[in-house]
């Protein structure tokens, strides 16, 4: 059996001027679905950002499924068997479903004669293959959001980075989304950044949870939230949500 796709970082420092966004940051996902938990401003989408090669960190080690991101040739290698997306993303409104995402398989490299079929299949695992010949613009923006999913996953890439995904989604939408990345989450690693602790607990197998920039924790939600004995915030409906309350303080 194949070893399962990995990321792996050690030491990882990213600056904008002054401020320091990641801290030495070092962490390995192998295999399951990762939360990326903490307040806003604590570095989630920056070390999203360096994953799927688009920043790159001005100090330490960054790997994805073998491929070093410090170098261009292994960049280039890492982008076949990455999807990306990001929290905010552009669709354009007069394509229909089955060519956005026949065109995001193509641009990573799915050869011509397939991106059909890729596109079919993606469509069909977020339940908008029967939305295929739409325009995007008819879309809600719960569905444009189903819709970035599969032009993410029409490659069927090895590590999957997803920047608030359900973010901007009603209940339902939220939980029919974590049922999708469930379905594909298989064989594949997905590392997500979230701000909802429900996400955490109800879809990732480990939570990393970062302030100012460094990890402060990175486990199972189960032994985390085990952690919240004695941290009694009536405010706080779940133990998970007083485990990480603690964490990262008054920095929420």
């Amino acid at each position: 059996m194949a070893d399962p796709p990995s990321v792996e970082v050690a030491d990882v420092v990213v600056r904008y001027g002054r401020r320091v966004a990641l801290d030495s940051v070092s962490l390995t996902v192998r295999g399951g679905i990762v939360g990326l938990l903490g307040p806003n401003g604590a570095g989630k989408t920056t070390l999203l950002s360096v994953l799927a090669t688009v920043s790159r960190p001005h100090a330490g080690q960054v790997s994805v499924h073998g491929h070093d991101l410090l170098s261009s040739a292994g960049r280039a290698a890492a982008r076949s068997v990455i999807g990306w997306l990001p929290q905010r993303f552009d669709l354009s409104g007069s394509m229909t479903l089955r060519d956005t995402v026949a065109y995001a398989a193509w641009s990573h490299g799915v050869d011509t004669r397939s991106c059909a079929r890729a596109a079919a299949k993606a469509l069909a695992v977020v339940g908008l293959a029967d939305r295929s010949s739409d325009r995007v613009r008819r879309l809600s923006g719960g569905q444009r959001q189903r819709l970035g999913l599969a032009a993410s996953i029409a490659h069927e890439p090895d590590v999957l980075l997803l920047d608030e995904p359900t973010a901007g989604l009603d209940p339902s939408q939220r939980v029919r989304l974590r049922q999708y990345l469930k379905t594909i989450s298989t064989g594949r690693t997905i590392v997500l950044a979230t701000h909802l602790i429900e996400d955490g607990a109800h879809l990732c197998d480990d939570l990393v949870v970062l302030r100012e920039g460094a990890v402060v924790y990175h486990g199972p939600p189960q032994a985390l939230a085990d952690d919240a004995d004695g941290c009694n915030d009536s405010g706080l409906s779940t133990p998970l949500e007083r485990a990480y309350q603690r964490l990262i303080g008054d920095g929420a």
